[in-house]
Formats: structure tokens, C-alpha cells, sequence
């Protein structure tokens, strides 16, 4: 389990910010009927994936007649903000698909349900890596929803080879963008600040790094500077649709406007949503080191839920075989909570599957050891140190110095 230190957090303006009317808590009494129960998650929102995800919720709500669980989509730009400020006012929604550091940051200010008591997990297979996350000082919080890894995503019918090392995947990059068509997308503004991080965290780890080793913050490492300084020369190199976001890019993809983009394994299911015919190929990242970031997205029931035993009799409906079966085909290339065996006929139909399969050991989550609780206010200084690199105001190095300095005297 991960160790961390205790933050008291503070949720500035939680009164002041309105609540979102289908994620507040609540639902009808035992004499007026079935229960209601709000599940929120940003895959809700997406095209394809929101439409399925809520026909296998739709799967329980036909299951039995005492529990309707309605479905909130929110996205992902504002899902943190929404949701903490919501639950830290004693209202949101009753389950939520967390994001593993606002997860860790609501473990930890007591805003989610502790699950020994209510869930015995010991009936099942559960992929042991990215369930030891599930737990804040011990305790379990959540059970995880999805595990999303990373890898190169590529359209077969523009890239005739994939870039097996970096020096590949810039000049794959630059010789594919020709005015129309950009060779690489990826996150790169502000307004991104949690999608950019994510995908920061892919060069990082490529590259030998980490934002700390546990105990101290290492934002100026020479192998994080290494990582984010490649990083930085695919974004020079004038083959990426700058200023757009990973909606507007990942459509562009789907459209064969984009070549290439490091992604996660929720991403084919996106595309192919909206271009059925896309000819989808993936790689492991061409860096030197054999890891990447990764999505990982615990399950929790709000603390402030007045049904938290129905939310649980939810959580053990969707740990069952079936259940995680049908949630993975939802998901697409991602691993659910236990151990599953893809169908061979989904392998046929998508031999990519196995590629995003093969990396569940070599993926690290996106958040700064040992500072698992402070990642969102370190997420801020990384960020803006990056894009001040990025637009010319400073070095790589002299913007994470900068960075190291600013983040430990907020940790002190």
C-alpha cells in the first residue's frame, strides 16, 4: 500500500459553487418505491463509450426491482472541480469513477465511504497492481473501475511503419505533417492541465524518470528533464496541431488528420466510435525505458450517500465475471478489476488488445510518490514550468528548477 502524508483539505468556495441537480444524493424511501442512486464518471460523456457504458448499468437496473442507478456524465476538464466541491458540501453523487489523485485527495479529507466493513473482496481475482491503489492509509476506499496503460496509437493507413525509438517517432512525425495532416497530437495548453500532465508522465517514465523517488520531489532530475526536453522537441518540430485539445485532436485522428498520438487504452473505442472504418495499430511508446503512465480510476461510494449499502450491493454486481466480462468490452483496450482472458474472436477483430495488455506490469499511475495527496497542486507548477518552456520564456532547465524550488517550499 502507499504511504502518505495527512493533508487537511480545504475546499475553497464549496458553498459558493452550485451543485449539479442529477449528481446530488437522494434518491426515494423504502415505502416510495425502488431506490435512486447517481454514478458519475467522465466515460459518460464520451461518444460510443457513454452509450454502452449506461446499457450495462441499464443491465442492472433490469437485474432486480429495489435499486435504479442513473448514470451523470461529466468531463473530464471539470470533473475533479465538480465533483470534490459537490461532495465536500455534503452532496454529489453516490458512486463515482475517481481519477486516482482527486481519489486520493477525498480519501483523504474523509469525503468517501471506508469499504472493509461493507465489501468482502476475498471471493475475487483481482489484478493485485492496480488494486493496492484502492487504499489510502490502509484503508479501502475504492475497487478499481478501469486501468487505462499507454501506448503509441497509429493509423495504419497513414504510418507504413511504427517508430520503434524516439529518433524514429520524430522523424515519423515531421515527415508525416505536411499542412493538412499532422504527424503527432498531443496535450499542450493550459486549459489541459490534468490531460497535459498525463501525458507529460509518459515521457517521464520513458525516459528513466519520476517527479520524485518517494520521499523528496525531483522535478529537475536530469532524467525528467531528459524526458520533458523530448517532449518539448516534438512540440518545436512544428508536427503537432497546437492550441487543440484532445477532443478536437482525437477527432482529427478519427478523420485521418492525425498520424500519431501517445494515448490510453480507452482511446480506439473513442475513435472508432466515430470512424468505424479507422485502420487502428498500437506499439509500446518508442523510448528508451519500457514504462509508461497509466489511467487508474478506483470506484467509490459518497461518504455523504444516505444508501451506501445499495451502492455496495452495485460494487458486488460489478465485480461478478459476467459483469467485469461485459464491462471490459465497454472499456475497450483496458483492464477491469480481475483477471479476465480476452474472447479469441475480440483479439481477431482487434489484435491492438493485446499490446495495451502486455504493459498492466510496466505501467506506473500518474501521480507524484509520495505526494499522491499534493499531485493536483503539483500538477499546477509542473504544468505552467512546462508551457513556460514550451513558449521560449525560459530553458527546460531553468523552468523545473524554478519548479523544484516553488513546489518544495509549498510542501514545507
Amino acid at each position: 500500500m502507499m504511504s502518505r502524508q495527512r493533508l487537511v483539505t480545504t475546499f475553497a468556495g464549496a458553498a459558493a459553487l452550485s451543485l449539479v441537480a442529477a449528481g446530488c444524493i437522494g434518491g426515494a424511501g423504502e415505502d416510495e418505491g425502488p431506490v435512486t442512486l447517481t454514478m458519475a464518471a467522465v466515460t459518460f460523456t464520451e461518444s460510443g463509450r457513454g452509450e454502452a457504458l449506461t446499457e450495462w448499468v441499464n443491465e442492472f437496473n433490469d437485474s432486480q426491482d429495489e435499486i435504479i442507478i442513473e448514470p451523470v456524465g461529466i468531463p473530464f476538464s471539470t470533473f475533479s472541480q465538480t465533483v470534490l466541491t459537490q461532495i465536500a458540501g455534503g452532496a454529489g453523487p453516490d458512486l463515482i469513477r475517481f481519477d486516482i489523485s482527486d481519489f486520493v485527495e477525498a480519501a483523504s479529507a474523509g469525503l468517501i465511504e471506508p469499504l472493509d466493513e461493507h465489501l468482502d473482496m476475498g471471493g475475487y481475482d483481482l489484478l493485485e497492481g492496480p488494486d493496492e491503489y484502492n487504499f489510502v492509509d490502509g484503508t479501502r476506499y475504492g475497487v478499481t473501475f478501469n486501468v487505462a496503460n499507454y501506448a503509441l496509437i497509429y493509423n495504419a493507413d497513414l504510418v507504413d511503419s511504427p517508430p520503434q525509438t524516439y529518433a524514429e517517432l520524430v522523424s515519423t512525425a515531421v515527415e508525416l505533417t505536411d499542412g493538412t495532416t499532422y504527424g503527432m497530437a498531443f496535450r499542450q495548453t493550459k486549459e489541459q492541465e490534468p490531460g497535459m500532465l498525463q501525458d507529460l508522465f509518459n515521457y517521464v517514465y520513458g525516459f528513466g524518470g519520476s517527479f520524485s523517488d518517494g520521499t523528496n520531489l525531483t522535478l529537475n532530475s536530469p532524467e525528467v528533464i531528459e524526458g520533458l526536453s523530448a517532449y518539448e522537441e516534438l512540440y518545436d518540430a512544428g508536427s503537432i496541431p497546437v492550441g487543440a485539445d484532445a477532443a478536437t485532436y482525437r477527432r482529427m485522428f478519427s478523420e485521418g488528420l492525425v498520424a500519431m498520438m501517445i494515448d490510453n487504452g480507452g482511446v480506439p473505442s473513442i475513435v472508432l466510435g466515430e470512424n468505424p472504418d479507422l485502420n487502428i495499430g498500437v506499439v509500446p511508446n518508442p523510448f528508451p525505458e519500457e514504462s509508461q503512465g497509466g489511467i487508474v480510476n478506483p470506484f467509490s461510494v459518497n461518504a455523504h450517500s444516505e444508501h451506501v449499502d445499495e451502492a455496495v450491493t452495485f460494487l458486488e454486481w460489478m465485480l461478478q465475471d459476467e459483469q467485469q466480462q461485459q464491462l471490459q468490452e465497454v472499456m475497450g483496450a483496458e483492464s477491469v478489476a480481475t483477471e479476465l482472458e480476452r474472447p479469441a474472436e475480440a483479439l481477431e477483430d482487434a489484435p491492438y488488445l493485446e499490446v495495451f495488455d502486455s504493459l498492466i506490469e510496466t505501467t506506473q499511475p500518474q501521480i507524484v510518490p509520495g505526494f499522491e495527496e499534493e499531485t493536483p497542486r503539483l500538477r499546477a507548477i509542473i504544468v505552467d514550468a512546462v508551457l513556460s518552456a514550451l513558449h521560449d520564456e525560459q530553458t527546460m532547465q531553468e523552468a523545473m528548477d524554478s519548479a523544484q524550488q516553488e513546489a518544495e517550499e509549498l510542501m514545507s
